[in-house]
């Protein structure tokens, strides 16, 4: 149980949970089916974590490509934003946006979001503006950031409105943690899974609202 987390280990563990949850919570209120979410945190602070989540959608027409891939950036930015939610006082939910962006960036491993989010982005773009010359990279550069800049404002207008939902369902994940068994060797990971099944008994998953991705 958490009571024997060294509180370092569980410092790390909450701040990795909340990225996890940030992803889960976002991708729910999207729209996207999930599965489970896994955390793992070693005594020397190494982390592994993940939220299982469905990309498999009808798409229909331009329009519905463009939401897909809309929703998809928001839930890969949410992890970041979700990562920088305050656990020791649930009623500060705001985003702290320097420090989401240097985790996007690269910061303690979401470096995999990043660069999801970078071709994602090159995808609107090119949906949103097909006439613009390829080589007007100063122009193609304003697009982005217009598309990148509303993206990031609707994510962490998302995520402030669940940090409690967030922050509550991380909780409930590093409080799951227990001290892994290693076989010939001192055991020094704690894990958790919590499976799709027991994440949708949860009150705070199930009161998740759905929120309009097309504008």
């Amino acid at each position: 149980m958490t009571s024997t987390l060294p509180p370092v280990v569980r410092e790390r563990a909450l701040q990795i949970a909340h990225h996890e949850m940030g992803h889960y919570v976002v991708a729910r209120a999207l729209g996207f089916a999930t599965g489970g979410v896994t955390l793992s945190v070693t005594m020397d602070l190494r982390h592994q974590g993940g939220a299982s989540i469905t990309l498999v959608r009808p798409i229909l027409s331009m329009q519905d490509m463009k939401t897909h891939l809309e929703a998809r950036v928001m839930v890969l930015m949410a992890g970041a934003m979700g990562q920088t939610l305050s656990s020791t006082n649930p009623v500060t939910k705001r985003v702290a946006k320097s420090e989401a962006v240097a985790i996007l960036k690269g910061a303690q491993g979401a470096e995999q979001d990043y660069a999801k989010v970078k071709e994602l982005q090159y995808l609107l773009r090119n949906i949103a503006f097909p006439e613009t010359d390829p080589a007007s990279s100063d122009q193609v550069a304003v697009q982005l950031k217009v598309i990148t800049d509303d993206l990031w404002a609707r994510t962490q207008k998302i995520v402030e409105e669940l940090a409690e939902t967030i922050t509550g369902l991380a909780g409930v994940l590093v409080d799951a943690m227990a001290l892994v068994e290693q076989w010939g060797r001192p055991a020094d990971t704690y894990e958790v899974v919590l499976t799709a099944a027991m994440l949708e008994r949860l009150g705070l998953v199930r009161g998740i609202p759905l929120v309009r991705v097309a504008r």
